[in-house]
């Protein structure tokens, strides 16, 4: 028998009178594609929601197959034919297949089954053209087509849904029965609408998901005339995005509010999200708010601040808004609620971090309890203590440093190096780790702890460090035998105590380790805490840095919490202490991860060591490091003096110490791509991050230090070298005085001149040209005057501090007369490693005119001031692979590599 269309649209059929009729307890269904990915995670959800409405799908080559579900079994055909050949008759077509295969599917249902009454098509991005037969094809055969790429339909009365995933996964917990009607261009956004009427009391009847292909099959007049008809919707709400004239001269006949979003597609050439959702020419977004304002009578867009509605409706451009819109215009339509509001649309949050950040009362958000099972996830996540990072290849990759590469400064952790070189190197040595500055507490505590250890008589460390510099090896190889002895056993002590510390203090409430007026409980250490913070007889080492604490009148938590504990405390469990006290801000805030705050005691033992044993061995005696008496070191000195005097045999004056830990930081990184940067990372690689207790930090140290040399590293002396070759016999005395007598101009244009002459000449012989250290930049050039950026920072820096360089000023004027002689067509900057030459050149001039410093020490001495700075750096990058990194994951594919004949 042919079925009728309404009588609303003589021209093509519609059999659908009311929204009611759309999705019913009676409807059958039979889904293509079945087993598709899609369909089997939203099918089960909807049939068992439905009571079983889906009686079979389709899937070739699958027959016999079943999809589960929580009511019973699914059968799955090859075909549609075979499915009704079983016995299956149906009236509901529901399409998941790929876009080529929409038109055939559609096709086979309405051929096979003269039933069919509804198709319901989800592909997204069907053809034009396809979706044009496709509409004739329910033409001719008299059924209704909605999508495509849409959600499907829902009707919250009848507790029915087919197609997608309307609802959600608990539909029965978001299609709530009530009195709206919905219709959304967008498949999510009507579960969203959905959720939010709920909060303010509305229910809903039926939800259509139209979708936003190009061709609407169900449109918003079909839907219009459905929502006339049906009885049980008072209202409604529409999701409307820019494209198609859907919405124009729409005869909706019961108050409405209009949803219109998407002004910024306004000016874009090709469609972003749904295929549709590209305004032609008169249907944007604001073309279309302009229809449905006339439609409802009104002139502006609702706002919670501008409530401009009418009995008609209402125009929002805010999902949000779209509850408060509905309420006002149902009040004057007589209609209430359906049910007392739930909640509202204010923030809520489940968990927060506002990382010790004191925030202004609007924005600082209260906690509340979460819905369940939630509420016991957040709890378990909140006991956790520090935060993860999700794995992934850390090839190339680092969240710990970038370089930028216009300006080639590097920041760490959002940081740059020019701003953290004006910070002590103990300071910079932890802020790569735990992402935060030191106060001068925790310095303290930094400095005690680099002072109890720099000091290595005795130590095979120490040992090797004196062997490999007897064999004429380079700084990094001494530093490197060193180090390598400082294995895991030698830190174990210091790292389980520490481990004991997170465990006792955890979950008391403590948010900073330097707050001693914080009231602690009753602390009872197991036996087993209690041995790994102490030994059986007392520890020289452990009373020494507790007295050095006290005397630097640093605050801690944990060694407050050593000194009630009865037992002999070791030197391990005070570094621990010291540890913890600088990192648990950070790990209580969950900056950092508790692996980092663990392992906190090797990174400071390596720093320790690679300044230690760049002093010869002779001069680690037992009351003295390098001619300094230990208790002085213990009580007083800075983790930057000790650097310092390593490199130079003696105290810095304060005239010193900034500018020595200026260049330290102006090495801390060149960005994750260096050489020495890889070598650190690709330690971490082979011995597997993700096994980290595996992972040998010392020897990733040594992979920094291998990986540095006379090219990189070393390369700072070439600086130095060109600069003693222009002022050695001048008579120069102090380097810092602007009042030198030396004719710089002059010294600089007979320099350019001899260049000049040099260049020529090699030019002729076809000799390459021999570059001048410091001078110009393969980044900063092409202009008439050309600056390197970090260069002027430290220009400027140092002049605020009216501190002179007699060598920076001089690069300066050779840089400028190159130019003026014509050897050099422009400007060339002068580079930032001028100014690290300069810099350390400065501060060793004294010692190598008085002849303490040969040119062989000053070389040794550029590079290890390197060393020291980049030790730092390069902690950070361990520790970063360590937290996010993959097994091996700085391997290079055999396809990214070629053979060279």
């Amino acid at each position: 028998m042919k079925k009728q269309g309404i009588q609303a649209f003589p021209n093509y059929f519609v059999g659908v009178d009311s929204l009611a009729q759309l999705a019913t307890r009676k409807d059958r269904i039979c889904v293509l594609n079945i087993l598709g990915g899609e369909s089997r995670t939203v099918t089960p959800i909807s049939h068992a929601y439905s009571g079983g409405n889906v009686l079979f799908g389709t899937s070739p080559g699958r027959a016999g197959q079943v999809l589960e579900t929580a009511v019973g079994d699914i059968p799955v055909y090859n075909n549609v034919r075979e499915g009704m050949e079983a016995g299956h008759r149906f009236n509901v077509g529901v399409v998941y297949l790929p876009p080529a295969g929409v038109r055939d599917g559609v096709a086979e249902l309405i051929r096979v089954n003269s039933d069919l009454e509804k198709v319901i098509i989800l592909t997204e991005k069907v053809s034009v053209h396809d979706a044009r037969e496709i509409r004739a094809l329910g033409q001719q055969g008299n059924v209704d087509v909605f999508g495509a790429n849409c959600l499907g339909i829902a009707d919250s009365w009848n507790h029915v849904r087919f197609g997608g995933a309307l609802g959600g996964d608990k539909p029965e917990e978001t299609l709530r029965k009530g009195c709206i009607a919905i219709y959304s261009n967008s498949g999510n956004f009507t579960t969203t609408i959905a959720n939010y009427l709920g909060l303010s009391g509305w229910g809903t009847t039926t939800l259509v998901s139209s979708g936003k292909d190009v061709y609407i099959h169900y449109a918003p007049a079909e839907w219009a005339h459905g929502l006339a008809n049906d009885a049980r919707s008072k209202g409604a709400v529409m999701y409307v995005e820019p494209g198609g004239y859907y919405e124009q001269d729409l005869n909706l006949t019961k108050p409405t509010v209009a949803c219109v979003v998407g002004r910024w597609k306004a000016k874009l050439t090709r469609a972003v999200g749904h295929a549709g959702a590209i305004a032609g020419s008169g249907d944007d977004a604001a073309a279309k708010e302009k229809w449905c304002m006339d439609q409802f009578g009104v002139d502006e867009i609702f706002t919670p601040d501008n409530p401009v509605v009418s009995a008609q409706g209402a125009v929002v451009i805010n999902i949000s808004h779209i509850p408060a819109a509905l309420t006002e215009v149902m009040a004057l339509n007589g209609v209430e609620p359906d049910f007392p509001p739930e909640g509202n649309l204010e923030l809520k949050p489940w968990f927060g971090n506002n990382q010790g950040i004191k925030l202004p009362t609007e924005l600082d958000l209260p906690i509340v309890k979460a819905l369940s099972p939630y509420d016991d996830q957040i709890a378990a996540i909140g006991k956790s203590v520090g935060t993860s990072y999700p794995r992934q290849s850390m090839k190339d990759s680092s969240g710990c440093s970038i370089m930028d590469a216009k300006t080639q400064v590097t920041k760490i952790f959002g940081r740059s190096i020019l701003d953290l070189s004006s910070l002590p190197l103990e300071s910079n040595a932890c802020m790569v780790l735990l992402e935060q500055d030191n106060g001068p507490n925790d310095n303290a505590l930094m400095n005690t702890a680099i002072a109890a250890y720099v000091n290595m008589m005795g130590d095979p460390a120490l040992a090797a460090a004196d062997a490999a510099r007897a064999a004429g090896n380079a700084p990094n190889s001494v530093l490197a035998a060193a180090t390598s002895i400082l294995g895991p056993k030698a830190v174990d002590g210091a790292r389980k105590a520490a481990d004991v510390l997170i465990d006792l203090f955890a979950h008391l409430g403590l948010m900073d380790g330097t707050d001693t007026k914080f009231k602690l409980p009753v602390i009872k250490p197991t036996k087993e805490q209690l041995a790994a913070l102490t030994g059986e007889s007392a520890d020289p080492k452990a009373l020494a840095m507790l007295d050095a604490i006290r005397k630097r009148k640093a605050s801690s938590v944990f060694t407050d919490f050593l000194h009630g504990i009865k037992g002999h405390i070791t030197a391990d469990a005070v570094l621990a202490a010291i540890t913890t006290t600088i990192a648990w801000s950070p790990l209580m805030r969950k900056r950092v991860s508790r692996l980092t705050v663990y392992n906190l005691p090797w990174y400071i033992r390596c720093h320790a060591l690679m300044i230690g044993v760049t002093v010869p061995g002779k001069e680690h005696k037992k009351d003295k490091f390098n001619g300094i008496p230990m208790k002085q070191i213990m009580e007083s000195w800075t983790m930057t003096e000790l650097a310092y005097l390593a490199l130079a045999n003696e105290k810095p004056t304060p005239e010193i110490l900034f500018p020595f830990q200026v260049l330290l930081g102006l090495l801390i990184s060149n960005g994750v791509g260096t050489i020495s940067a890889q070598g650190a990372k690709g330690g971490v690689a082979a011995d597997g991050p993700e096994s980290p207790e595996r992972v040998q930090i010392n020897k990733s140290m040594v992979g920094f230090l291998t990986h540095t040399g006379f090219a990189h590293g070393g390369n700072g002396y070439e600086g130095i070298q060109f600069l003693i070759e222009n002022f050695k016999g001048r008579g120069l005395d102090d380097a810092a005085n602007p009042k030198h007598g030396l004719d710089l101009k002059q010294m600089a244009e007979a320099y350019a001149t001899a260049f000049g002459d040099d260049k020529k000449a090699r030019k002729v012989a076809g000799e390459s040209v021999r570059n001048i250290p410091g001078v110009n930049h393969p980044v900063f050039k092409g202009k008439v005057v050309n600056k390197d950026p970090r260069e002027v920072f430290i220009d400027e820096l140092f002049k605020k501090r009216n501190e002179y360089n007699i060598f920076h000023d001089f690069y300066q004027n050779v840089a400028q007369a190159l130019f003026d002689a014509g050897v050099t067509k422009n400007v060339f900057c002068v580079n930032i490693d001028a100014v690290i030459a300069a810099l350390l050149l400065k501060l060793l001039w004294p010692r190598y005119i008085s002849g303490d410093y040969s040119e062989a020490s000053l070389e040794t001495a550029a590079f290890t001031a390197f060393l020291f700075g980049r030790m730092t750096g390069c902690a950070g990058e361990i520790d970063d692979h360590m937290n996010r990194g993959r097994n091996m994951d700085t391997r290079t594919p055999a396809s990214k590599v070629s053979y060279v004949s």
